[in-house]
């Protein structure tokens, strides 16, 4: 099905249009305005939209324990370099393999956690307890900042705007570069 429009500035039109065009493609139920869905909520304004997982966070940190932990401003020490290792302490793989999913899944809406949870995602196979460590900062991190997430801001104007960063042969383990990008539409918040 292709759906086009031309946006004129009327909300209520354009979303009474495309449940009608929905309607007679699909079967559908109105079931109102979104609020709360897969951990995620969201929160209408005439300022925008914001999304976060405020609930899913706390609910995270109540599981493992940390709902009275000392909370700290950033998720990852600056410059941190893990690497596998073959001496020290492996731990609970499954709980390890767990947890950093659980993480990747918030990171959908909380880009201040993506490169943390990256770098602790590379060692799921074989997780040892400097892993640990820094996935339990990432969590005590999200102890100080349980409400962050999205904001999606009306603006008359439509635009992306995208960064990225490299660091050659950056990687500890394998010598090779890392790289990212952001692209943004609205505001992190």
């Amino acid at each position: 099905m292709l759906m086009t429009s031309s946006y004129q500035g009327d909300d209520t039109a354009e979303i009474a249009k495309l449940k009608q065009r929905m309607t007679s493609e699909f079967e559908i139920k109105d079931l109102g305005s979104f609020r709360y869905f897969l951990g995620m909520e969201m929160a209408r304004s005439k300022a925008g939209i914001s999304v976060s997982q405020r609930k899913y966070t706390l609910d995270l940190l109540k599981e493992i324990g940390m709902t009275g932990c000392k909370p700290i401003d950033t998720p990852i020490e600056v410059n941190s370099k893990l690497k596998s290792i073959l001496e020290g302490v492996p731990v609970n793989k499954e709980r390890y393999q767990r947890l950093v999913g659980k993480l990747i899944y918030l990171s959908h809406t909380r880009p201040d956690i993506s490169y943390a949870v990256s770098v602790v995602s590379q060692f799921m196979q074989s997780p040892y307890e400097e892993h640990v460590e820094v996935v339990t900062r990432i969590l005590r991190y999200l102890k100080s900042t349980p409400g962050k997430g999205l904001v999606f801001r009306k603006h008359d104007t439509r635009s992306i705007e995208a960064y990225t960063d490299s660091d050659w042969a950056a990687s500890v383990i394998d010598r090779r570069s890392t790289s990212g990008y952001l692209p943004l539409y609205g505001e992190i918040w």
